[in-house]
């Protein structure tokens, strides 16, 4: 017996918590919507958002070389 009618599991996206299907139909999972995951890796990208951890090798006091 095939399990055809079962509805994928919903999440909630990331940035909104909007409700959606976890599934192939949706393009921008986790996340509801284009905009929504452009808001987060704005959030990345502009360093809003990080990993803790030590600095990595050569991070810190590092000059971009044009002195």
């Amino acid at each position: 017996m095939k399990h055809t009618d079962r509805q994928p599991p919903q999440v909630a996206c990331p940035t909104c918590g909007k409700k959606i299907p976890w599934s192939p139909g949706n393009p921008w999972r986790p996340f509801c919507s284009e905009r929504c995951r452009l808001i987060d890796l704005g959030e990345w990208l502009g360093e809003g958002m990080r990993i803790p951890g030590d600095p990595a090798p050569g991070e810190e006091g590092e000059t971009n070389g044009d002195s």
